[in-house]
């Protein structure tokens, strides 16, 4: 008996999962950042559809991840998107934000495809459907009015933080703290936008 309760004592305690494994860090870090972006938006030197490039990015970050399997690598992926997107807006580029984002996501989907054909990728087709819906969504934006156009970027910024809570919750794809960032991010700007576009 007594053996039995020191082995129960000295066993490791079960790993947090679903919401009971929240960081805060991540959260404060992505309203900051949303709070950072929506400044120009809100003094009204940029319209919502500028912001159609952070919706295939939410979408790229995921597949990145996946096509890897390293979870860890949303991190670098997200500040590499954040250069390729400044780039574009500085015309470093020769390409619009939103399609260096798809660019980028198809460089990475063919990389993951090629990785692929040695060991299945589960994930992979799932995060390669989600970013043809979320990159589609993105560059439709571009070419409707500037009203509908920024409650359609709105939308899928709060449909991708229904994907960053199930991802969240499962634990796959992309580590936690991304997962929460995303979330944070996703939200703050989705809520901005909708403001910004109805009374534009």
């Amino acid at each position: 008996m007594t053996e039995t309760s020191e082995a129960a004592r000295s066993a490791p305690a079960p790993s947090a999962s679903g919401w009971r494994s929240v960081q805060w860090w991540p959260a404060a870090i992505g309203l900051a950042f949303a709070a950072y972006l929506s400044i120009d938006l809100l003094k009204g030197t940029e319209q919502s559809r500028d912001f159609a490039a952070i919706v295939a990015a939410s979408g790229l970050v995921y597949l990145a991840a996946a096509a890897l399997e390293m979870p860890w690598v949303a991190w670098p992926v997200f500040l590499l998107t954040v250069v390729v997107i400044t780039l574009a807006r500085l015309n470093l580029i020769p390409l619009d934000p939103t399609a260096a984002m798809l660019v980028v996501a198809g460089a990475f989907a063919a990389y993951g495809v090629i990785r692929g054909l040695r060991r299945p990728n589960r994930d992979l087709p799932l995060q390669a459907i989600a970013m043809v819906l979320f990159g589609g969504l993105a560059a439709l934006a571009l070419f409707i009015s500037p009203f509908v156009g920024g409650l359609l970027i709105a939308a899928g910024l709060a449909t991708h933080a229904g994907w960053d809570i199930y991802h969240h919750v499962k634990n796959k794809v992309v580590v936690r703290s991304m997962a929460e960032f995303c979330f944070m991010l996703d939200t703050a700007l989705a809520i901005v936008i909708v403001i910004a576009t109805l009374r534009g």
